[in-house]
């Protein structure tokens, strides 16, 4: 009796869990069901209007149109620097004296000796008008002379060079060094930076894949982390017609209005605009793959190919093969073939009538 009674309750227990794997068997086939005849999930996203801008992306530096570089040209102490830094100076100012000791000790003796050839030519000079003695001695002497001459201007010439002066007029933009330092040393070849503050340009690099598509006058939007609230205006002036092969860049100067917040040294990124777009139908760059997009028709993908004008990093311009209401696949989706089951799950941009 109590055999029947454990092998009932065993069965019942046995179909009660049947019972449960197949209501769940159900509910997977249900949701597997319910999956296919949906599709996958998609986002969509239809043509709007606007403006669409092609770009070239460079980086570049703030600097004046006429400036120059005050240098040593030899390794030397530094024993006088002006205090001139955003003054104004004149063309041939002395703004760095280097150490001279040594050279005008050379002077000194150069300036001796020339004097007493000088001396011994013109006693021979006497000699010679009184034929006490021969010509080619005093011819001799006068050599020495010139030879001497020569030597003294050449000394000065060698210390007047550490007389580091002001090589146009403007204003003292910088200067680096102090009393005592050696300058002539590499690092610290340059010191003073001499310009006039305005105009002012961008001096940036560009490309070498992107350079036929730069020309002078084309618009330029400027950014700065200091200036980040809007893009700050220039204008292509003109380009260096020889690349940097080691760089693979060439060199694009670009004109900074009069009113510019941009200051001498400060460093940009621009973006050349090479192309424009006013009022155009535009749909999102990841949409496209190639000229292809994938539409959405009766929850069914459909792969179209259509003709692109002006394509962007963010938006890209439609010229041809897109009805303004068509519904894209937005990124597009490698995985989905044409012929795909989709649902959208929401809509991005309503574009409007042409």
């Amino acid at each position: 009796m109590d055999m029947s009674r454990g092998l009932r309750s065993a069965l019942a227990k046995s179909h009660v869990r049947n019972a449960a794997l197949l209501v769940a068997g159900l509910v997977v086939a249900a949701a597997v069901w319910l999956y296919l005849s949906r599709g996958v999930e998609v986002k969509v996203a239809i043509p709007v209007r606007g403006d669409a801008a092609a770009v070239v992306y460079a980086t570049g530096n703030v600097e004046p149109v006429n400036w120059a570089k005050v240098a040593a040209l030899q390794r030397k102490r530094i024993v006088e620097i002006c205090r001139c830094e955003g003054q104004p100076v004149r063309k041939g100012d002395i703004l760095v004296r280097l150490d001279d000791d040594e050279e005008r000790a050379v002077l000194t003796e150069l300036e001796a000796r020339l004097a007493r050839y000088r001396d011994d030519a013109e006693r021979l000079r006497g000699l010679v008008e009184r034929n006490v003695t021969a010509r080619t001695a005093l011819d001799e002497k006068l050599t020495q002379v010139r030879e001497y001459e020569a030597k003294v201007v050449a000394q000065k010439d060698r210390i007047d060079i550490l007389q580091l002066k002001a090589p146009m007029d403007g204003v003292v933009l910088r200067r680096d060094g102090e009393v005592g330092e050696i300058a002539g040393t590499g690092v610290s070849d340059v010191l003073m930076w001499v310009g006039q503050p305005t105009p002012l340009r961008v001096v940036a690099e560009v490309n070498e894949d992107d350079i036929l598509r730069i020309k002078a006058g084309q618009k330029t939007l400027l950014r700065h982390e200091g200036h980040a609230s809007s893009p700050l205006l220039a204008t292509v002036a003109s380009l260096t017609p020889k690349g940097d092969p080691q760089t693979k860049t060439f060199r694009v100067y670009l004109e900074l209005p009069p009113d510019t917040p941009l200051r001498i040294g400060m460093s940009v990124e621009a973006n050349i605009v090479v192309a424009e777009a006013r009022n155009a139908w535009l749909i999102p760059t990841e949409a496209l793959s190639g000229n292809v997009v994938q539409t959405v028709e009766n929850d069914r993908i459909r792969l179209l190919e259509i003709e692109t004008g002006i394509r962007g990093t963010r938006m890209t311009e439609i010229v041809g093969g897109l009805a303004p209401a068509t519904r894209l696949v937005s990124p597009f989706k490698p995985q989905l073939r044409d012929g795909a089951r989709v649902f959208a799950s929401d809509a991005i941009g309503k574009g409007n009538a042409p």
